[in-house]
């Protein structure tokens, strides 16, 4: 089974859309969340909850910090992966390749500008699609009482 497909298999069994008719606005909601942990369980709640906001029409930025960061790095493979309900085939998922979902559905994803400093990793070894994000922008988003921030 292709891993994508499984993945998507994962997300549909794990969290059912959430049917919504209440378009708010014409502009969707935006949120940030801001992922610095390096424990699977958190870094694996954080994806699930995101992709929920996300299926639930939610315009969401996450921001990777500290050892969250490496979800990013091309090639990154945690020790462990988060058992799924045993009513997937999938069997098996890890926080990587769920962000590596959100990011094929438009999820918008960065690590701090500290990040790659602080590492080995060059913006060349990020997943396509990550971005560098800048302080500015960054702290008006946090500052926006309009954008929930939440952060694992």
């Amino acid at each position: 089974m292709h891993k994508t497909v499984a993945m998507a298999g994962v997300f549909a069994l794990a969290l059912p859309m959430v049917a919504s008719a209440d378009n708010h606005d014409a502009e969707s909601e935006k949120a940030l969340m801001i992922l610095t942990s390096d424990a699977l369980q958190t870094q694996s709640m954080a994806m699930i909850l995101g992709n929920a906001m996300r299926q639930q029409g939610t315009d969401l930025h996450i921001l990777l910090c500290d050892a969250a960061g490496d979800l990013a790095v091309d090639g990154y493979d945690s020790e462990a992966a988060v058992n799924t309900p045993p009513s997937n085939p999938a069997g098996q998922i890890k926080p990587e390749d769920m962000l590596k979902m959100l990011l094929g559905e438009g999820v918008s994803v960065d690590v701090c500008a500290i990040y790659l400093p602080n590492t080995d990793y060059t913006e060349e070894d990020l997943l396509e699609g990550v971005g560098i994000a800048a302080p500015g922008p960054m702290a008006e988003m946090m500052r926006d009482p309009a954008i929930p921030v939440f952060s694992f």
